[in-house]
């Protein structure tokens, strides 16, 4: 028996769970690629940025060299970011060190918040997907009980049947989920190694305004 008649045998149940890990593993797999391929850009400027800024003889000439290296614009809103401006709000309150805190702290915020997206679908994907296969099992199984006793006849070659296609979404639902979690792991270690860089250079653009440097 293959796929398509397996899936159009079973009733609406069986069919919206079949469905919902497809939708589950397709989703998943968008994520995976694309984050690879967005945290492997990431951490290629962020090394590039940092380096740039510093090579740079002023924080004008860094942000024009860091615009051309920042294609996923994590590091350039921080430098921007400090440009302080006394506009009368209450955001020009404080000294010059607790100003720069705040629109460091909001900026770097920001940054994180966009590396992070993807990783709540990784994570419940991978929780939730054996326990949407193990309910198409129990399903499945329950039709099959049911059709032996209907039969009036109980044999190995009519139990082993239809509990091993009911156990296909048992390894339809690992399948999806083991690829969640394991990109969601790696994917989280590499979004916490930018993280730490990302906060070290926040701190260091901190300490380079509190000194007294203008950064403009």
């Amino acid at each position: 028996m293959n796929l398509a008649q397996f899936f159009w045998q079973g009733d609406a149940l069986a069919r919206s769970v079949a469905l919902l890990l497809l939708a589950m593993s397709v989703g998943s797999w968008v994520v995976i690629f694309w984050k690879s391929w967005l945290l492997h850009r990431a951490s290629v400027d962020m090394a590039r940025c940092v380096a740039s800024f510093w090579q740079s003889s002023t924080v004008d000439e860094a942000v024009k060299k860091i615009a051309a290296f920042d294609r996923e614009n994590l590091v350039l809103p921080m430098v921007v970011a400090t440009k302080l401006e006394a506009n009368g709000s209450l955001a020009s309150v404080g000294d010059r060190s607790q100003q720069l805190t705040r629109v460091l702290r909001n900026a770097l915020h920001a940054t994180l918040t966009k590396l992070q997206h993807g990783q709540v679908l990784l994570a419940t994907v991978g929780a939730t997907a054996p326990f949407v296969g193990l309910l198409g099992t129990v399903w499945g199984i329950y039709h099959a009980l049911i059709g032996i006793a209907s039969a009036g006849q109980v044999t190995i070659d009519k139990i082993s049947g239809p509990v091993g296609e009911a156990l296909i979404m048992t390894a339809a639902g690992l399948m999806v989920a083991i690829p969640a979690v394991l990109a969601f792991n790696v994917q989280g270690r590499a979004i916490n190694r930018i993280e730490a860089d990302l906060e070290g250079f926040a701190r260091d653009l901190r300490e380079l305004g509190s000194s007294g440097v203008a950064l403009h």
